[in-house]
């Protein structure tokens, strides 16, 4: 454990030394800002205002976001050698792992924390059901580690980081996909099942609706476990290279 509580303080001091990771909190904070200014707008008079809207907003942003935020942690380390020190040092392979997945996941939180200033200002303005909304940021505070879980196992794979930055979104945005290609699949038995397969179905159906169901959080978990797990293996195997 001491293992990875040193890397995580290492990766978290890089996040805020880095100007990428305030570029892309910028442009995530943007982006719902303009997003949550217009639904307001427009709901006023008209509609309850959306307590899911933003962890809506960021189940699709994170198919990008969580590559970008990941595909430095371990192919960097590949790329300029230092992976090679790393590994001898006096810390084990899944503290490597997971204090590099803490990290990102702990600066994922903060960002995601920053955008509750939305629920405040609707609770000032109306009466927004509190209950669905808590539901739906855990929904997508459990999804956001899950698809940074798969940005961990592709910066493991590669040194390149563009490279690693392109697989993590081809995946992340087939498995955000599926959610579409399960509505338009006539046979009923095999859309639930594609839709099983999706993080995007485990969120739609249960969390944005305000409901915490354990299967779905099982199915997040049970991801960030299997991405993780992998991830170790191949950082391991650079042992025997």
């Amino acid at each position: 454990m001491n293992g990875t509580w040193v890397v995580f303080r290492r990766e978290v001091g890089q996040y805020f030394a880095s100007p990428i990771a305030y570029l892309i909190a910028a442009a995530l904070l943007l982006v719902t800002g303009l997003y949550f200014n217009a639904d307001l707008t427009f709901s006023v008079g008209t509609k309850p205002a959306e307590p899911a809207l933003i962890p809506l907003l960021l189940s699709f942003a994170m198919v990008f976001c969580a590559p970008l935020l990941t595909m430095r942690l371990l192919a960097e380390e590949r790329r300029e050698g230092t992976l090679e020190l790393l590994l001898t040092a006096p810390v084990s392979d899944g503290a490597i792992v997971l204090g590099k997945f803490l990290s990102a996941w702990f600066y994922y939180t903060i960002l995601l924390a920053l955008t509750f200033i939305y629920q405040i200002i609707l609770v000032s303005i109306t009466q927004p059901d509190m209950g669905h909304t808590m539901a739906a940021y855990i929904g997508i505070w459990l999804y956001g580690g899950a698809t940074l879980a798969v940005g961990i196992l592709f910066s493991a794979i590669t040194e390149n980081q563009i490279v690693a930055a392109f697989l993590s979104i081809a995946l992340l945005f087939i498995l955000w996909m599926g959610e579409l290609i399960g509505q338009i699949i006539t046979n009923l038995e095999l859309a639930e099942v594609v839709r099983q397969l999706t993080l995007i179905g485990h969120f739609t159906s249960s969390f944005a609706v305000g409901l915490i169901r354990a299967e779905d959080i099982a199915y997040y978990a049970g991801i960030t476990a299997l991405m993780l797990f992998i991830a170790i293996r191949v950082v391991e195997s650079n042992r025997w290279r």
